[in-house]
């Protein structure tokens, strides 16, 4: 088979191996690829989002670090590399990393929350709004971001801003806006 024939039956391969969940031959099948196609952007990324899923975090931490340096301009890798870091607790290296997907795609709304996540665990609680507030003008729809944002405040004794959220999220996501008022014991009118 030609190399691009056996790179595409290899996807079509470790697709059909996930579908019937076999991780393990699906995983040898991105690694294959990898060998057809050194640094591959993805058999790369499927490669680490299937470890991590496996629970090996640290494995797909090496795999997008090796991603991001053969493509460090892929802001999605970035994003999945600050992530994962954030996950295991690296908030340094999370916050550099997903402060790259964003200078590389400042429309990514998943790497401003992300962020923001990893500045609000290190109580830099200005920076961290300005993050949502990135998050929330991307993603309005989205309760996570402005969730976010009303706690922000209320750890910044902001009531008044996190009673707006609240008003706001009893719009569209009155589950949220319930949820903050029990966690806060603040209150918001009704929607009308």
């Amino acid at each position: 088979m030609s190399d691009p024939l056996t790179y595409w039956v290899l996807k079509w391969q470790a697709i059909a191996c996930l579908v019937f969940n076999q991780r393990a031959a699906a995983l040898n099948r991105f690694l294959e690829m990898q060998v057809l196609r050194p640094g591959d952007v993805y058999a790369m990324s499927s490669q680490a989002h299937l470890l991590a899923q496996m629970g090996e975090k640290a494995q797909a931490i090496e795999v997008l670090q090796a991603l991001t340096k053969r493509h460090p301009d892929n802001a999605s890798a970035w994003f999945n590399l600050g992530f994962l870091m954030e996950e295991a607790g690296q908030q340094a290296r999370a916050e550099s990393a997903l402060r790259k997907a964003v200078e590389l795609n400042p429309k990514l709304d998943r790497a401003w929350y992300g962020l923001a996540l990893v500045l609000i665990h290190d109580k830099r609680y200005d920076e961290a709004v300005i993050a949502l507030k990135k998050n929330t003008e991307l993603q309005p729809m989205s309760p996570y971001g402005w969730y976010q944002l009303a706690r922000v405040h209320v750890d910044r004794d902001e009531t008044k801003e996190a009673v707006k959220i609240i008003r706001h999220l009893k719009g569209f996501e009155p589950k949220f806006a319930a949820q903050l008022e029990r966690e806060t014991g603040l209150k918001s009118p009704q929607v009308s």
